[in-house]
């Protein structure tokens, strides 16, 4: 399933250092605040290894569940209170028409990706489709839809993946830079067993097993 999703991490990976490539300009230095660029990069990557093709809804989701994790914690004190996320205050609203879009977006996508699986269309090297094939083989199989995913299931997997996805790996890789700033020889280090490995050419999956530093 990894070496499928290799492309998409790769391509987004590249769109990311090309927009810093550009940034340096002439001085071919610059300052960068890298925490909302790596959360963007793994919300790209997300939204590319879980819908495929669909990456610009895939993108609006993720847009969605940042302002919906950044109401949350505004929210965070008031949910000792019971039922308080019931109550019809200005950011409870926005969390519950947030919720809805988030919903129907995924549910469009699901119900177009089901349609064409049913008429015969190839299938996507992603999330999305790996979850409906598992799911209309459950049914298939055994004749009995009961033990597969109902769409609800499907699209709060889709929910849960971003969510749990994002800001861990972003939080992950953030730290991972703070780190080489701080200890440079290992910048140097990671350079050279990569470009001793790859050389310029594109990262293949097969070669990833064989980085012992990175």
């Amino acid at each position: 399933t990894l070496q499928r999703m290799l492309p998409a991490f790769s391509s987004c990976c590249e769109d990311l250092v090309s927009r810093w490539r550009t940034s340096l300009g002439s001085k071919g230095s610059c300052e960068l605040d890298v925490w909302p660029e790596l959360k963007n990069l793994t919300g790209d990557v997300i939204s590319r290894t879980a819908f495929s093709s669909s990456h610009l809804e895939g993108r609006k989701i993720f847009q969605l569940q940042e302002e919906q994790a950044e109401r949350l914690i505004t929210n965070i004190r008031g949910l000792l209170i019971p039922g308080y996320l019931s109550l019809p205050t200005k950011n409870n609203r926005r969390m519950h028409q947030i919720n809805k879009e988030i919903e129907s977006i995924l549910k469009n996508l699901v119900g177009k990706r089901i349609q064409a699986m049913k008429q015969g269309e190839s299938t996507k090297d992603d999330l999305l489709s790996l979850l409906l094939e598992s799911n209309m083989r459950q049914t298939d199989e055994h004749g009995r839809s009961s033990l597969g995913m109902t769409i609800e299931d499907v699209i709060e997997e889709c929910k849960l993946f971003y969510f749990a996805g994002m800001e861990t790996t972003s939080v992950l890789l953030t730290w991972t830079m703070i780190l080489l700033s701080m200890h440079p020889e290992w910048q140097d280090r990671a350079r050279e067993e990569i470009m001793g490995l790859f050389g310029r050419n594109k990262p293949e999956y097969e070669g990833l097993s064989r980085l012992k530093t990175v």
